[in-house]
């Protein structure tokens, strides 16, 4: 992996995960070390560690804020169609976020987002920052739907659950993609692992050019209710990233621990 991100300008996909941000912080601050990715795309908690990166907000400022994370930052339940209402969410982001827009971020930076209003997933690439991550996070159930512009967005990893539907087709990148536990979130990944399967089909097991995926196993479950898992989930991530470093892809998969 390192003779990939050493060898041209890479980009970099972050995906959905429900509370894999803390995972996401950790493969980035190996990354922030010495492989800087000059674009970045994410869905939800991709959106979220993406999105915070790209607004200028460094790894170690964001491992801070997440390693004091409690759940009364975000904690606002509400009636409607969902748990929370997001809006504690939308202040931690402003207070953040040292960027108003998507123009302001020091590289560019496309979030996907799922569109109620028009039953589709789209993605966001100018405009507000704040309330685009909050709605590519806004996981159904425990997040009520965001309102931008004159629609409804909820969750991006519902229709985009690599987060790369932001990405123009043909990048040369590196997606860390977090294993998923839910169903309709496995049943996304063997879609889009399928879709993979069938672009990389005439490529070797070399990893010029093209993508490359990171796949890191055994990462400690995150949820609101046990967020001091997430500790040891940015180790983790953090340390099998480094190992990933000397290791070899296979059809431009690289899957450690």
């Amino acid at each position: 992996m390192r003779e990939y991100l050493q060898e041209a300008p890479f980009s970099l996909a972050l995906s959905a995960g429900f509370f894999g941000f803390f995972a996401h912080a950790g493969v980035l601050s190996v990354l922030e070390e010495a492989y800087l990715p000059q674009r970045i795309s994410g869905a939800s908690a991709g959106a979220l560690i993406g999105g915070l990166w790209a607004a200028g907000v460094d790894v170690e400022r964001i491992r801070m804020r997440l390693m004091t994370l409690s759940r009364q930052d975000f904690w606002d339940p509400s009636p409607g169609f969902g748990l929370l209402r997001g809006r504690r969410f939308l202040r931690l982001l402003e207070e953040l976020l040292p960027v108003v827009s998507f123009a302001e971020c020091r590289v560019p930076l496309a979030l996907s987002v799922y569109n109620l209003t028009r039953a589709r997933g789209e993605v966001r690439q100018s405009g507000a920052l704040a309330p685009a991550i909050v709605a590519s996070c806004a996981f159904p159930g425990l997040f009520q739907p965001t309102r931008l512009d004159q629609s409804w967005f909820l969750d991006g990893g519902i229709s985009d659950r690599a987060g790369l539907l932001g990405m123009p087709t043909g990048e040369r990148m590196l997606q860390h993609d977090l294993l998923s536990r839910s169903v309709w979130g496995k049943l996304a990944q063997r879609r889009e692992g399928r879709a993979r399967v069938r672009a990389s089909s005439a490529r070797s097991s070399s990893v010029s050019g093209g993508s490359l995926r990171l796949v890191i196993q055994g990462l400690p479950r995150v949820h609101p209710f046990d967020l001091g898992a997430g500790k040891e989930a940015f180790r983790r991530a953090r340390e099998a990233t480094r190992r990933a470093l000397e290791r070899p892809a296979v059809d431009g998969l690289i899957v450690t621990e």
